[in-house]
């Protein structure tokens, strides 16, 4: 069975760098379309980054764009979340998750990880 583990979580001072990484296990899912969310507390959970099997199509959560990057690397079967300019508004539990579609929404994911919690000081 497919799992996904995500590492890379920490605390950083507002402004700081962190990368996220999410490594798959399992069944490849190297044809999978792959996301980042992320959850706040007492919120819902929201699409921050998706890439498609290829790479070569990506799309942005608006909040984020410019400061941070998605890749993966399928040789490692490894997706990667590069926050850069980190904000407060940046703190929240990170998931990674895979989809045989196209798609921001969570009930459409495949498989989720466990989430990696990011906190950023003001």
């Amino acid at each position: 069975q497919e799992k996904l583990v995500e590492s890379g979580g920490g605390l950083v001072q507002a402004g700081g760098s962190l990368t996220l990484s999410c490594t798959a296990s399992g069944r490849s899912l190297n044809l999978y379309n792959r996301n980042w969310f992320r959850q706040a507390p007492g919120k819902e959970r929201e699409f921050v980054a998706r890439i498609d099997w290829t790479g070569l199509n990506i799309d942005y959560t608006d909040s984020v764009k410019g400061r941070f990057t998605i890749s993966r690397d399928n040789a490692k079967n490894t997706l990667y979340l590069q926050m850069n300019s980190l904000k407060p508004e940046d703190t929240a539990d990170y998931y990674c998750a895979a989809t045989d579609g196209w798609s921001a929404l969570p009930e459409d994911m495949d498989v989720w990880g466990k989430g990696t919690l990011v906190t950023v000081s003001s």
